[in-house]
């Protein structure tokens, strides 16, 4: 990992030997400032800075962004040399230039920063800015539709009018419904979509299938949708605390939002003297006329994103609690899926929130992360990847299983595979049964490497990833794929890069928010020996996974 431009809090000085992405960070902060809220730009490096190569991921800060970068780094442009075949990679207002290659005059090139390499059209700050926002993005990865995730986007599509196609939304169709809702409504602000009342068409909507569409893709791809030159995209619904919501049946308030006697439209217990014959119909009348709360988890979402030129992945999150506090714990599920491409040596890094410092209550989290439950739950990624590389973790005699081969080798092929464990083989984490909503609860970052524990779903993936190679192909060569291959004694997230995002600040005067974070999570690293490394990221930089 590189992080270019100003150097960002703990941000790591190795860069891969070929990085498969390049992440700008627009807005590395939660707010509530909004000049740095949410705002990530993604592309692989093995595309040029040419037409639809270049995907947003979430936009609270926006354009405002991509135009403070190039007013930063513009003045070192440089004049270089081109011919026409090179000019023809950056077209110009979305049209190609044919392809002779007879010299033509120098073009202006950034020369530093996250944009650098980049051949400029315009002079100016601002119509570079605004031809990078119309002519190189195409998508906008949406997580969940809050405003500090949304807010510079919906604001920028005034700017859409001269483009030449529609601009792409891609979310879960919770998120899409709320922007269609909420935002592009005609009233929070004018319809620009193309569905529904009024509608301009400077947008669309692509709704995408939670866990990946399984009809769409093949071998290791199997599951995820193109969503810009190069790069592909599987998503998953993670919890992000809980909202209150009407429920649309008739009758009485639910047990989930109301203590026994009380009701959130009165702030007393009902008296006896108050629950006599007439108001007692009284209120059992209006108790039944009144849709009455409930509270529900509320919809983000973590994006794997392959780059299709490599194989190689990185996921990012939107904002998201810890499963240990959730009324819905979905993020075991990530992990999971997250394992078995960490142990392929496909997985090169993790964007994830830690809004708060350690000092933050659980009660007072609002679906939010710390640092101390950031590492638990990557307690929960090492735990299922020890379950994929530990040959003797489940009970019973090992059984090697013989199959055709296809081509492909994953670490798993040298493993010897068996059965899933019968519920009553699994050892149990807590007293309770082991079952699906037990299993995602996180473990502790101070589990014992000692001991492997495995749930139905580690067994299962174990199971499935062993049988099932083509959904991740590993390179040919095991030292050039980075597959890990651990010890008992090997740390069992060595070598991932885990790289913070979304910290809010406190506007006190205190030390840095950030620094305090990036302690804190070494401090806890250090005591759980998980392996990875943590950084903070910073608005303006680029970072290179």
């Amino acid at each position: 990992m590189k992080a270019d431009g100003r150097s960002s809090a703990g941000a790591g000085t190795v860069q891969s030997a070929s990085p498969a992405f390049q992440i700008i960070i627009l807005g590395a902060g939660g707010g509530p400032n909004e000049d740095n809220v949410t705002g990530l730009l993604v592309r692989s490096t093995a595309r040029q800075w040419t037409r639809d190569s270049v995907l947003a991921v979430d936009a609270g800060v926006h354009l405002a962004a991509i135009i403070k970068i190039f007013e930063e780094h513009l003045p070192r442009a440089s004049l270089r040399k081109t011919t026409l075949a090179s000019a023809a990679a950056t077209p110009v207002n979305g049209d190609n230039l044919s392809t002779p290659t007879e010299p033509v005059r120098p073009k202006l090139c950034m020369s530093t920063g996250p944009f650098a390499n980049l051949e400029l059209p315009h002079e100016t700050a601002k119509a570079n800015a605004t031809y990078v926002f119309r002519s190189l993005i195409s998508t906008y990865l949406i997580t969940h539709p809050h405003l500090d995730h949304v807010a510079g986007f919906a604001i920028n599509t005034a700017a859409l009018q001269q483009t030449l196609r529609r601009k792409r939304v891609a979310a879960l169709p919770s998120t899409i419904e709320a922007i269609k809702e909420h935002i592009f409504n005609g009233v929070i602000w004018p319809n620009l979509s193309d569905e529904g009342d009024g509608a301009v068409g400077f947008v669309s909507y692509d709704r995408l299938v939670d866990g990946g569409n399984v009809a769409l893709g093949d071998g290791e791809g199997r599951g995820y949708i193109e969503v810009c030159d190069g790069l592909a995209v599987k998503g998953w619904s993670v919890s992000h605390g809980e909202c209150m919501r009407h429920s649309h049946h008739q009758g009485s308030y639910s047990s989930e939002s109301t203590e026994a006697g009380y009701s959130p439209y009165y702030s007393r217990r009902s008296s006896r003297k108050d629950l006599s014959s007439g108001s007692m119909d009284s209120a059992r009348s209006q108790s039944f006329s009144q849709n009455s709360l409930e509270k529900k988890a509320y919809d983000s979402a973590a994006y794997f994103l392959r780059d299709e030129h490599t194989g190689k992945e990185v996921l990012i999150f939107g904002d998201v609690e810890p499963d240990s506090v959730s009324l819905n714990p979905r993020t075991a599920r990530v992990w999971q899926d997250a394992a078995a491409k960490l142990w392929a040596g496909l997985l090169t890094g993790v964007l994830i929130e830690c809004s708060y410092d350690d000092s933050q209550p659980d009660g007072m989290l609002f679906g939010h992360l710390t640092p101390r439950h950031l590492v638990t739950e990557l307690g929960v990624l090492a735990g299922k990847v020890r379950a994929l590389t530990a040959p003797d973790s489940t009970p019973g005699s090992p059984r090697k299983r013989k199959r055709p081969s296809n081509g492909h080798k994953l670490p798993s092929d040298d493993l010897q595979a068996r059965r899933p464990p019968s519920r009553h083989h699994v050892r149990r984490r807590t007293r309770s049964s082991v079952s699906p909503s037990t299993s995602l609860r996180p473990e502790s970052p101070r589990h014992s490497s000692s001991e492997i524990v495995l749930t139905n779903e580690d067994a299962e993936l174990r199971s499935i990833v062993e049988e099932d190679g083509s959904n991740h192909k590993a390179p040919k060569s095991r030292h050039e794929s980075g597959a890990i291959h651990q010890s008992p004694t090997t740390k069992p997230l060595a070598g991932l890069k885990v790289i913070i995002i979304h910290v809010k600040d406190p506007l006190r005067d205190e030390p840095n928010i950030e620094e305090t974070i990036l302690a804190q999570l070494q401090e806890h690293e250090r005591e759980s020996q998980l392996g990875c490394t943590f950084s903070v990221s910073e608005s303006g930089t680029s970072i290179w996974l």
